[in-house]
């Protein structure tokens, strides 16, 4: 009953208004709204300012107007080394409160955010800031703007061409943000956007007090294939690589280097364009200039040869002063070559002065002129008559072109081949390369001319035939086609006569045909067109005249024809005894 009575009295006890802090419940809650009262309201996820109340190596506390303070590692700060404590830096809330009742905050998140923020605020007011460069990249420069990693293109870090980037690292800069790719987060700078709005000014000044001929000092900014771009002090101007020197330039390299200061003169120049060009080589004398008075045309030169061109050889005879040999003058030959069959470049020679134009500052020589022209005695070494070995160079539908030496080359027509053996195409009879013999048949000097003849080496064997195939003697013959209405014997000795359709008609009253092997009788023979015109008719036809037999011209004569049919394969090889042997045994046998 005592305990039911203890325990009713504890739960009636006022545990309000027991002050053990000696404050009442009253004062007590008064406190608590004026303490409140001097907090922050914070929000998770937010960028707010802080106060530095303590920095150590590990550790700097920041007061942000919180129940508790926030704890930033030092290496956050790194980027300011200079940060003492009441300074006001931004900070990121991440939470609250963390597991252990602790304000959870981060300078270096808080700076991305406000970077972001500050770098799209400067790209649309085009404000100039200032960024490190960290380190070099595959392409350009790393900069550090705002606590952003940024890229620095080498394109945009000067408005001359960049060799060496890595004398930018680790130092402070100053850009612009001309680029932001907000899905991924990139930022572009540049350095050179600030230099050429000042730059577009100065060249417009500089530009403005261009005079052509005038001379300015400039220094080689870069080297192309084709020229070299000089600075003048805020524009550039082109060297092209024929404005270097007065002599052949194979690449600007060999005449300037870069950094290297030199004078140029003013050739040429664009307002709107902004285009200039310089020359090098105009503040020196031509060459020509200097070129030898005295030099006329008939006089020998060296030299040595710069430029190769099928049609010929540029030599240079002096530095800026060439002449050109024409592949037409590096031989006496007349055969098409090109003159890379005679010279090369780099070859030193000795020419002749064919012309010389100071004036246009042309010049034309010739190397052919240094050796004797066979042409000049061309009658006493290749006299009419005389026989000589040629080579075959080419072919044409009416003939053979032979060279007998370099420099003299001679015609054999297509008739004069052959006596016996009845040439279409000259390609029929020899072959490109082959070594014939000819005899001189006539030389016309003034006009570089020699008629030569294969045939003449033998005598005429229609000579010998006139006696054996006399008009009215009959001879086997086989026909062998039909040609123009007419049919086409082969007759003995390797002869071919015509026989004209009339006079194929057989004593049956058919007509012969190909491959048959009939008697023939001769009605035509005309040695000087070598034709011989036979019929078969005429072999039964009645009273005709004519010597009876087949072939019957007998005796020495036949034989004469025999032996020359034998030869008639040796005929192209000029066997003159043998004909004249042949035309001995004749004559005996009349």
């Amino acid at each position: 009953m005592a305990k039911e009575t203890q325990m009713q009295g504890t739960a009636d006890f006022d545990w309000d208004a027991l002050a053990l802090d000696g404050y009442t419940a009253a004062e007590r809650a008064e406190l608590s709204d004026r303490y409140e009262g001097t907090l922050n309201s914070i929000a998770e996820r937010e960028v707010i300012q802080g106060t530095v109340i303590s920095i150590n190596k590990k550790e700097v506390v920041v007061n942000i107007g919180s129940k508790s303070e926030g704890v930033i590692p030092s290496g956050e700060f790194r980027y300011n080394p200079d940060l003492a404590i009441g300074d006001t830096v931004d900070v990121y809330v991440e939470t609250q409160e963390d597991k252990y009742g602790q304000l959870v905050v981060s300078h270096k998140i808080a700076r991305v955010h406000s970077a972001w923020n500050k770098v799209n605020e400067v790209l649309k007011t085009g404000e100039v800031i200032t960024g490190f460069v960290k380190c070099r990249t595959k392409g350009g420069l790393i900069v550090d703007v705002f606590g952003l990693e940024a890229f620095l293109p080498g394109s945009q870090i000067d408005v001359k061409p960049i060799r060496d980037y890595d004398v930018y690292v680790g130092k402070n800069m100053e850009f612009k943000v001309v680029k932001i790719n907000q899905e991924f987060k990139n930022v572009v700078v540049s350095h050179k956007a600030l230099i050429e709005a000042e730059l577009e000014e100065q060249k417009k000044q500089i530009i403005s007090g261009l005079e052509k001929g005038q001379i300015l000092e400039g220094t080689v900014k870069n080297i192309t294939s084709y020229g070299v771009f000089i600075d003048l002090g805020g524009v550039d101007g082109l060297i092209h690589i024929t404005d270097l020197s007065w002599g052949r330039v194979n690449h600007p390299e060999e005449i300037v280097e870069l950094d290297q200061k030199l004078n140029v003169v003013i050739l040429d120049f664009d307002n709107e364009k902004k285009r200039i060009a310089l020359g090098l080589k105009q503040l020196q004398a031509h060459p020509w200039d200097a070129l030898d008075g005295d030099l006329n045309v008939g006089d020998k030169v060296k030299g040595k040869v710069v430029v190769m061109a099928d049609y010929g050889a540029f030599v240079e005879i002096a530095p800026g002063v060439e002449g050109l040999i024409h592949v037409s003058e590096m031989s006496w030959s007349q055969h098409l070559r090109s003159a890379q069959d005679f010279l090369k470049v780099g070859d030193e020679v000795e020419a002749v002065v064919l012309t010389l134009d100071r004036e246009e500052r042309k010049m034309s020589l010739g190397i052919k002129q240094l050796m004797p022209d066979p042409w000049e005695a061309i009658e006493g070494k290749y006299a009419v008559q005389t026989q000589h070995s040629a080579k075959v160079r080419n072919f044409t539908n009416f003939g053979v072109f032979v060279e007998l030496e370099e420099g003299v080359d001679g015609l054999i027509h297509i008739s004069d081949l052959s006596w016996q053996k009845k040439v279409k195409h000259p390609s029929e009879f020899c072959k490109v390369g082959d070594q014939m013999e000819v005899i001189v048949l006539e030389i016309d000097r003034e006009n570089r001319r020699i008629s030569l003849g294969h045939k003449q080496l033998e005598e005429n064997p229609w000579e010998v035939f006139e006696s054996t195939f006399v008009e009215g003697s009959t001879h086997q013959g086989t026909i062998i086609e039909n040609k123009d209405k007419s049919g086409i014997v082969s007759l003995p000795y390797g002869l071919e006569g015509i026989c004209p359709a009339r006079h194929m008609r057989k004593e049956d009253g058919s007509n012969a045909q190909i491959d048959e092997t009939l008697d023939f009788v001769v009605i035509e023979f005309n040695k000087d067109a070598r034709k011989i015109v036979v019929s078969h008719t005429r072999t039964f036809e009645e009273g005709e005249d004519r010597p009876s037999g087949k072939g019957k011209s007998g005796g020495a004569s036949a034989s004469a024809v025999k032996a020359v049919n034998q030869s008639a394969e040796k005929s192209t090889l000029g066997d003159l005894d043998a004909l004249a042997e042949l035309k001995e045994k004749m004559e005996k046998g009349k």
